[in-house]
């Protein structure tokens, strides 16, 4: 995979931008334009963290903030943009967090003991490349997993979707300019790819946005 392709995607989350993605994405867009609100993702979150989690894309560090489980013991930070890392880390330092920048479509050659959960929010569909190559990164994160670990998380979907007319322009421009690539994601792909690696696998579709679990073998 090009790492080029994949720092670009990523490149977009400056300080400023974090500054408003809560209300923005959480809070505007995936009521009124994926149509999945944030309360669903969050509850996923809140029910399927372990008490030993990692948490892969963390963005704001919102889910940590509101709704990490209060039994969490360690926690972990997976991310390439280090400002993404910075503002989540400080949500949860408390917990002395473990940060690992990563290109996840990469080995992560990680030497540290594994995880009971892990999540994976809103990546999937900022990652460049087909359903099939982006979905590598579940045969990476699943190397760092407990047997029994649970794997978990969200994407906006491409294809297989009813947006509103504005939900549907906006999401044109994001492909164009690379924030997304998710134009031919849909829900069946992911569903082989998940169940190619993992047990148990359970993908709900609400809106525009698949909210999916999956358990190491």
């Amino acid at each position: 995979m090009n790492k080029e392709a994949v720092v670009a995607g990523q490149a977009i989350y400056s300080k400023s931008v974090l500054a408003i993605y809560d209300l923005w994405v959480l809070g505007f867009s995936n009521h009124y334009l994926w149509k999945c609100p944030t309360k669903l993702i969050a509850e996923q979150f809140a029910a399927l963290t372990s008490a030993n989690h990692l948490d892969v894309g963390v963005g704001t560090g919102y889910y940590l903030k509101h709704h990490m489980p209060a039994h969490t013991r360690r926690i972990a930070l997976m991310d390439l943009n280090e400002n993404s890392l910075a503002s989540a880390s400080a949500v949860v330092r408390h917990l002395s967090p473990e940060i690992y920048c990563r290109n996840v479509l990469a080995p992560l050659e990680l030497t540290c003991d594994g995880f009971d959960s892990v999540s994976v929010n809103y990546l999937l569909h900022c990652l460049p490349g087909t359903m099939t190559e982006k979905c590598e990164l579940f045969s990476h994160l699943e190397s760092v997993m407990k047997p029994g670990a649970v794997l978990f998380g969200s994407t906006i979907l491409g294809t297989g979707i009813t947006p509103n007319a504005f939900a549907a322009r906006l999401m044109a421009v994001y492909n164009k300019k690379g924030i997304f690539c998710n134009q031919a994601d849909d829900i069946d792909s992911l569903t082989q790819e998940l169940s190619a690696r993992f047990d148990r696998v359970s993908i709900k579709q609400v809106g525009c946005v698949a909210l999916f679990s999956a358990v190491k073998r």
